[in-house]
Order: C-alpha cells, then sequence, then structure tokens
C-alpha cells in the first residue's frame, strides 16, 4: 500500500474520530489530511526519539508507557495545526487508539507491507 493511500486513510479516520470523540474538534477534511501527514512525520522522526528516551519506564510498565507517547506525539501535532484541537493528554490517548482501531479496521497495516 502506498503512502497516499495510507494518508487518505488516516484522513478518513481522523475525520471519524474527530466526529465521535468528544474533545478533539477536526474543523475541516483538509485539516485531517494535514493532521494525517503530521502525525506520519512526527511518528518516523519523532517518536523512536522519544521511545529510546523513555525506555527504562517503557520497561518497567511493560510497554504501556507507549500509549502516553502516542498521546505526547497527538499533542505535538496539535500544537502545528490549526483547525484541529486536542483538550488534553487522556483525549489524545483515546484518540490515538481509535484511529489505530480504524486504520486497522480500514486496511493500514503499518507493520508489514511485503506482500506488494
Amino acid at each position: 500500500m502506498n503512502m497516499l493511500t495510507r494518508i487518505i486513510i488516516s484522513t478518513i479516520s481522523i475525520m471519524a474520530v474527530g466526529y465521535i470523540l468528544p474533545g478533539v474538534v477536526v474543523s475541516s477534511v483538509y485539516t485531517a489530511f494535514i493532521v494525517a501527514i503530521i502525525l506520519a512525520l512526527l511518528n518516523t522522526i519523532v517518536k523512536p526519539i522519544l521511545i529510546i528516551l523513555t525506555l527504562p519506564v517503557t520497561i518497567v510498565t511493560l510497554g504501556l508507557f507507549l500509549l502516553v507517547i502516542n498521546g505526547i506525539i497527538v499533542l505535538i501535532a496539535n500544537s502545528f495545526i490549526d483547525g484541529f484541537s486536542v483538550s488534553g493528554l487522556f483525549i489524545a490517548i483515546v484518540f490515538s487508539l481509535l484511529v489505530s482501531l480504524i486504520n486497522g479496521l480500514l486496511g493500514v497495516n503499518s507493520f508489514n507491507d511485503k506482500n506488494e
């Protein structure tokens, strides 16, 4: 699956979660598209650095701290984008979980795309 298809599916997921989840505001489809791009960039660049810096805490919590890292990534994206608003860390964590769930249901498999 190419990158543009993943971004479009993530855009759909972000719009759906913005509609469902109170505390998350996505003003337009264009904003959701920009959020999807920014989240992809942050997950590629910033997330590995945060994982390495918080490795001891992640090990002690048996990986549950990765949920907090995902929430922090969403909050970082929130600070960059007008028209996208997340009310707090807990809502950001729930947002990231729901977007991941919807992406999985719509067929985005970010871990193993070697069949193509």
